[in-house]
Parts: structure tokens; sequence; C-alpha cells
């Protein structure tokens, strides 16, 4: 069977049913980085048959859009990064800070008290329910290590360099987890390399590749503006792109629709595969 040309696939998150979540909370919400429980309509006991309904939901309707490589839409998570770096030791999230956000105003974010380790694999069973819910490749997505530094206030590290491998170790452990469990592609989501590129010189690089250690292919490494930008504020060019192709990721996923990102910036990108974001969440 011959290779499908180019491939098709989303960035991972999918919209909750609104008989799942309160939408109305969470657009008056700032980015969470905590949980955020209170979003939920269903009550805990219901909770996790009510998610895995709305997965199914949105993996059939992923399958009838005739998208290659899908997703479990990330419909377990109030965030892309919360389920995961919340479930981390060393963080307190009884005692949250408060601190900048990425596009201004003040954000809660956990508090780092302690060395940064995994307890226990987090999406597994994601990847398990999606495996056997669908014949298609699957992909799953993982905050990345530098962008999960910029969303706690660092309380016990010395050595900021030590505390991004940490959470690079983490991430790594869950990888390996992932790809046993069945997932086809394992991508990192780092949108702060965009946000904080001087700091990701210094510390992003080589936390990716120890995220990405010994994962056997495909991975991608996913970066963005972020949809809290209105379409009319963003930079038609990534502040930090190039840097990239020193990573082991195989294929960088960038937001190009809405910002329309001026296709010259993709020739510093060498060999890499290119995942080319090409519609547009603010388009009628």
């Amino acid at each position: 069977m011959a290779e499908t040309l180019l491939p098709t696939t989303v960035v991972g998150s999918y919209p909750q049913p609104d008989w799942l979540i309160d939408r109305e909370k969470l657009t008056h919400l700032p980015p969470v980085r905590v949980r955020a429980w209170e979003l939920w309509r269903i009550p805990e006991p219901w909770l996790a048959a009510a998610q895995d309904d709305a997965t199914v939901l949105a993996i059939r309707d992923m399958e009838r859009a005739g998208i290659d490589i899908i997703t479990d839409g990330e419909i377990r998570r109030e965030s892309y990064s919360n389920r995961f770096a919340t479930a981390l030791s060393g963080v307190d999230l009884d005692r949250p800070a408060m601190v900048p956000g990425r596009t201004g105003g003040s954000v809660t974010v956990p508090r780092i008290v302690g060395p940064i380790r995994r307890l226990r694999p987090v999406e597994v069973h994601d990847v398990e329910f999606l495996r056997s819910n669908t014949d298609r490749k699957i992909k799953i997505t993982l905050p990345g290590p530098f962008t999960m530094s910029r969303q706690a206030k660092n309380e016990y590290y010395e050595d900021e360099k030590e505390l991004v491998m940490d959470y690079a170790a983490a991430v790594n452990a869950e990888a390996r987890d992932l790809k046993a469990a069945g997932a086809d592609v394992i991508q990192l989501d780092e949108p702060w390399v965009q946000a904080r590129p001087d700091e990701a010189r210094r510390l992003a690089l080589p936390a990716i590749d120890r995220a990405l250690e010994g994962i056997p292919g495909p991975t991608a490494l996913h970066l963005c503006f972020g949809y809290a930008y209105v379409a009319r504020n963003k930079p038609s060019g990534y502040s930090f792109l190039p840097e990239l192709t020193a990573t082991v990721a195989q294929q960088i996923s960038i937001e190009a629709a809405q910002p329309n990102l001026d296709l010259a910036t993709l020739d510093g990108l060498g060999d890499k595969t290119v995942i080319f974001g090409v519609i547009s969440m603010g388009d009628p």
C-alpha cells in the first residue's frame, strides 16, 4: 500500500462538548497552569466515563474528516500542559504562586518546592484508549520541559539548567511508556521557546534532546504563538525556529495560517519534516 504523500494531522487539542466542560468559565479564566476541576460539568463519580465518551466523539470527527494521524483531542485536560505538569512530584499545588503570564496579566502557577520527578504514568490510559478505538495512526502530546519550567515558580533549584533537565527526564520516562502503549508519534509542545527565545537558547535545546532520548520516531516538536493572541497581533515570523534544526526531533510543527507566516522562514529548517498549520481557528 502506497504511503500518503502529504499526511494530515491535528495539533492535538479538540473542543470539548459543552455538556462536559463549562465553556463560559473557561473563556474567562487566565491560562490554566494548576488544576481547574470547577470547569467540569460532570461530577467526579462519572467524570472519567464522560471524558471517554467525549473522546470517542472527537476520534470519530477526526476519522470522518479524513485525518491520517489523529489524537485523543486532549479531552481529559483543562489545558495542554497542566494535567501532566501537576502530576509530578516537587510541585506545591495547594499554595500556588502568581506570576506574569506569557501575554500579560497574572497567572496562577505551581510552586516548585522539591526535585521534579515523575511518580507514575499520566497519559498511558489515554493512549491505550485511543489505540483501542481507531485503526488510524495515533499521536499523543506532552508539554515540553522548557515550557513547563516557565509555567511554574522555582523556589527550590539553584541551577536553572538542572530544573529544566529534571523536567526533561520526567517527560522522557512518560514518552517511553506512551510508545510502549501504542503511540505512533510523540509530540512535545514547546510554545514558550517562541515566547522566551533568549532563555530558550540557554536552556531548551539540551532539554528537548533529553526528553526525546531513546524514543523511536516519528517525534515532533510543536511551537506556536498561542490562541490567547488575536490574529492581528501575531508576527509573521518566529523568533526561535532555525535553532530547532539542532534537536533530535524529526518533525517541526508550526502555527502558520493565522499569523500569515512568511514561508521563507521554513528555509532554515534543513532536513526536518515540517508540519504546517493550514487552518486558522479565527476564520468564520
